[in-house]
């Protein structure tokens, strides 16, 4: 038995000094092929990865580097073949894209570092919690076709008749004349303009005179109003966070175009000039 062993742990030994040695860890500049001599790198299929739908990214592994390596293969032979034949504005369009992919990159970056939780804080406190409260009405209406028709139903009600009666009566806006004419509770900015100056105008518990808007003709009457609760700040989350990076990057194209130096010489040229397309070759 220990002769047997000794023997198989002496062959396990040759047998490892016989196999190759381990290559180093893979990095992003480890060429995977080559196209007549043009290399194509594991960063280039990572970064090709990247720009896939998620749909796609959710491929198996193997499937995906088979399928990417071919592909990145395939476009480096057709770029090659296009290399020689390319005009002007193949270069420029180059140029155009790649300001435009650094700009998305740069801007994305900032966007992202604008959104901590701390900047979201304040920016909840700012916009709901010390921020005079948002209003918002209780109002009822009932809608019919024409002037006239709005202002007989007015001079009915001054009279005394109840308004969901008429309302269910004669509005032909069908799913509030159900109600009795009843809108429930909306704020600024949910009614067309012409309404909601109305509304706003109204002291509680009065009528309208006829008011006009793109559906017909209204008599509105303001039930009650109130200051609008602030929503939970899970609720606005993504609205604040949409916020933030919007005046993050506003802030910073400000900031580099106020610093940068520029000089616009186009004065004098034809705005026409750019369907040209001679120019650059197309």
């Amino acid at each position: 038995m220990l002769k047997s062993a000794t023997v198989l742990g002496a062959t396990l030994v040759a047998l490892s000094l016989a196999l190759p040695a381990r290559a180093d860890s893979p990095t992003a500049d480890t060429v995977v092929a080559t196209v007549n001599g043009a290399n194509i790198t594991l960063g280039n299929m990572i970064a090709a990865r990247m720009s896939l739908p998620e749909k796609y990214q959710a491929l198996p592994d193997d499937v995906l580097f088979k399928g990417l390596m071919e592909q990145l293969i395939q476009q480096t032979t057709l770029s090659q073949a296009a290399d020689k034949m390319k005009v002007k504005g193949d270069d420029l369009a180059i140029e155009n894209q790649t300001r435009g992919y650094l700009s998305t990159v740069y801007l994305d970056s900032v966007a992202k570092a604008a959104v901590t939780d701390e900047g979201l804080k304040k920016a909840y406190d700012a916009k709901y919690v010390n921020a005079t409260p948002a209003k918002e009405y209780d109002a009822a209406h009932i809608l019919v076709k024409t002037e006239d028709e709005a202002k007989a139903i007015k001079a009915e009600l001054d009279k005394g008749a109840d308004f969901a009666t008429v309302a269910k009566e004669k509005s032909i806006d069908k799913g509030s004349a159900a109600n009795g004419g009843s809108l429930g509770w909306f704020g600024a900015g949910m009614m067309v303009k012409p309404f909601e100056d109305a509304v706003m105008k109204l002291e509680k518990g009065k009528l309208s005179d006829p008011v006009q808007s793109d559906f017909g003709w209204h008599i509105i009457k303001l039930n009650d109003v109130r200051s609008a609760a602030a929503p939970k700040f899970e609720d606005v989350k993504e609205e604040l966070s949409g916020d933030l990076r919007q005046a993050a990057v506003e802030a910073k194209l400000k900031e580099l175009t106020d610093t940068a130096k520029i000089e616009q010489k186009g004065d004098g040229i034809d705005p026409a000039i750019l369907k040209d397309t001679g120019l650059i070759g197309k």
